[in-house]
């Protein structure tokens, strides 16, 4: 902790319903109208204009948890929302939930429980309301005024030039009327719809109707939209996580007890018989029947799949068998719906099939059935409050258990990476750190998309200055800070991509294999594999059915160096954690501040004093010239933030006090240096409220190392930096 008192929290307020014409809006970033360049398409590994120029998503997923805000919202506030996101640097949006009700049903909260059992205290939110019309007994009609809330925001995105990601297959649960069996037993149905007839004919009916429904406002078929830049298939999906996570049990039933996730009868019946059916189809009769023999199958019975308590002593063809049926399946589905997209939808876009999203477990079996498909996708939370006890501990401080090294096992040689949800869930006292480091490594991996989860919109007049739940970053004063920072740092490739990408391979019984590895060997579940890699250089997989690479040595220190020179994490053990990164016209000093003054964690034309323990000072150029010369800057100087009345329970696992208006942040106070500004004669310092008013310039003061000014009064969390030569 650092010797002087934290500096006292203060209100800040994110009010985007009124917000001014700011001089830190980067919406310059954006194309005037989205697809005016026509389809993206894929060019050399990556996601790409018709013109072949590079295309990078810096994105926020939509959805509406909270009162007070809406997934679909109303013209009026779609008006406010579509205006905001481009000026925070937002090309691209992940429409999410639009296959929900559209009546807003509550739930109570995302986070789970306190440790004690009792119910976590944050507010009571809402499901979104999708485009599902909830006044017939079946799921497979649109509301009408959801539908056109729908087209209008996607007009207006796209007038803004900010594209969308069509997301289909979510969170929806069927009804009586879907003709879908056990529909009152198996939820969203998560796993059933790789395999179950019906459900695969309804997701197909789904996809019908929304991607040639034509947009009044557009007048275009979403088939035929050059706004939309993506359609996922389905979200965090897979069948082979059931497999893994012991979810094929077959033991859902009414009455039964629920035992997390599982299969009813009549599905483990189906899949069972598609099983076998695949063993007879896979095997010639002489080799099927030896196998049933070594494997004690009784004449006549089933070959039954695996539970979880078996994998460890199944004979090795048994399990390597089972992991090639699941995949099988897997890849089927992935083909059968992205040729229904392509051959009768006309969908003209890449075709994401669906996220590696588990962590700990191996994301490889999973790997071999999307690596099949265009595009890769991945998922991570920093601390999901769902599946974490003891939460609020920097990132920076565990490189190699980072969200960037978890995210990095997925990205494969020769396809585009995207990664459509992320976040580093509030509250965090390091919540500062998400997004430079993500911004500064997704660059440095030349990823083509990251997409936060999530934003959701405000209905005009009815929110109110809090931030709602653990995700929404829409009145976050530092997340919504430093949003422009990434959008400048990872659109216009401020950080040069790793001059060196390190490609693995993986036999395809490596890959069967880690199905039952233990969790300790998580994420990569691969031997001997330094953590690290990604931070130094570039990492993808090149082949699931090749020989192994030989083993990957790489230095190891406290310090981890990007093999461009920009990036540096340094972690020498709890609370020493710093990202510095620097580039020409971008440089981001993150993470502990005493650790940072220790280690010479400045940068070229950035060092800073400060009170805070942990903060984020960051300088980036708006009018694109090197910061050297530059005439216009933004300065981001952040913390954390709060909500008034706010307390952690005792372990720091949830909120005690989830409190309320107005938000607080945690001013960066002390003083910051700007250096090395050639010919410069003045230097203002204009600090910028919530709402994107210019306050009081502050003159810096000339000093031989550069211009100082104090930072904290009035409190803010952005600066304008005008420079007179």
């Amino acid at each position: 902790m650092s010797a002087v008192a934290a500096p006292a929290l203060q209100p800040f307020v994110v009010d985007h319903e009124h917000h001014a014409q700011s001089p830190l809006d980067v919406s310059f970033l954006l194309e005037k109208t989205a697809g005016d360049r026509g389809f993206i398409r894929i060019k050399d590994g990556h996601l790409a204009h018709a013109d072949g120029q590079r295309f990078r998503c810096w994105g926020v997923n939509l959805s509406g948890w909270t009162p007070g805000s809406a997934l679909l919202p109303p013209k009026a506030s779609a008006d406010v929302y579509a205006r905001t996101l481009a000026r925070l640097g937002i090309n691209c949006v992940r429409l999410h939930f639009l296959d929900l009700p559209n009546t807003p049903m509550p739930v109570h909260g995302q986070g789970g429980a306190t440790p004690n059992g009792e119910p976590a205290k944050e507010p009571l939110s809402y499901r979104p309301a999708g485009l599902i019309d909830s006044s017939r007994s079946d799921t497979k009609s649109f509301d009408p005024e959801q539908l056109d809330r729908l087209d209008y925001m996607v007009y207006r995105l796209k007038s803004l030039g900010i594209y969308v990601d069509l997301n289909l297959n979510v969170g929806r649960s069927y009804l009586g009327g879907d003709g879908v069996p056990d529909h009152d037993l198996i939820g969203v149905a998560k796993g059933f719809t790789y395999f179950g007839p019906e459900l695969i004919a309804r997701q197909k009916e789904y996809a019908r109707a929304l991607i040639k429904h034509v947009n009044p406002y557009t007048k275009t078929a979403y088939s035929d939209e050059p706004a939309v830049a993506v359609v996922e298939i389905v979200n965090e999906n897979s069948l082979t996580e059931f497999w893994m996570r012991n979810w094929l049990r077959g033991e859902n039933e009414k009455e039964a007890p629920r035992l997390q996730l599982d299969l009813t009868p009549h599905y483990k019946t189906l899949l069972t018989t598609q099983y076998n059916d695949w063993l007879c189809q896979t095997y010639k009769p002489v080799q099927l029947e030896k196998m049933r023999r070594t494997w004690a199958i009784p004449a006549g019975q089933p070959v039954e799949l695996l539970r979880r308590g078996d994998f460890s002593a199944a004979p090795a063809d048994r399990f390597h068998a089972e992991a090639e049926f699941l995949a099988h399946v897997e890849t089927a589905f992935f083909s059968d719906m992205s040729d229904y997209l392509r051959k009768d939808l006309g969908v003209k876009v890449p075709i994401i099939p669906t996220a590696d999203h588990t962590y700990f477990i191996s994301g490889l079996p999973l790997l071999r059935s999307t690596s099949k498909m265009e595009v890769q996708d991945a998922h991570s939370y920093w601390q999901h409050p769902a599946i974490y006890g003891r939460r609020a501990t920097p990132m920076l401080d565990d490189p190699q258990h980072s969200m960037l090294v978890k995210l990095a096992r997925t990205a494969m040689a020769g396809k585009p990476f995207t990664v459509s949800e992320i976040n580093e869930p509030f509250p965090n006292d390091y919540g500062s750190e998400m997004i430079p480091v993500i911004a500064s490594y997704a660059a440095f991996q030349d990823w083509d998309a990251v997409f936060f989860y999530s934003m959701e919109p405000k209905l005009n007049g009815q929110w109110k200055p809090t931030i709602g739940d653990f995700f929404d970053i829409a009145q976050d004063p530092v997340k919504i800070a430093e949003i422009p920072l990434g959008a400048l740092t990872f659109l216009r490739h401020d950080i040069k991509a790793a001059r060196k990408v390190v490609a693995r391979s993986y036999s395809r019984s490596e890959v069967d294999e880690t199905a039952r590895a233990p969790a300790n060997a998580k994420p990569y579940f691969t031997s001997d594999f330094p953590l690290t890699l990604p931070l130094q250089h570039g990492s993808r997989i090149r082949c699931l059915d090749c020989e192994p690479l030989e083993k990957i040595s790489l230095p190891q220190g406290d310090d981890i160096l990007s093999d461009t020179g920009e990036l540096r994490w340094h972690a020498a053990g709890e609370h020493t954690g710093f990202l510095t990164t620097k580039s020409e016209r971008t440089e981001i000093i993150s993470g502990f501040t005493a650790e940072t003054a220790r280690k010479n964690g400045n940068t070229p034309h950035l060092s800073t004093d400060i009170t805070n323990e942990f903060a984020t000072v960051a300088l980036s150029s708006l009018d694109g010239k090197a910061l050297s010369v530059c005439d216009r800057m933004m300065l981001v100087a952040v913390a954390y933030s709060r909500n008034s009345g706010s307390a952690w329970d005792s372990r720091k696992a949830m909120m005690a006090k989830w409190g309320d208006a107005p938000t607080l942040i945690e001013p960066v106070t002390g003083w910051i240096l700007l250096k090395n500004l050639e010919g410069a004669v003045k230097v203002t310092v204009t600090p910028i409220d919530g709402a994107g008013r210019q306050l009081a310039p502050i003159d810096a003061r000339m000093l031989e190392d550069g211009w100082e000014f104090t930072a904290g009064t009035p409190a803010a969390t952005n600066y304008l930096v005008s420079v007179t030569r």
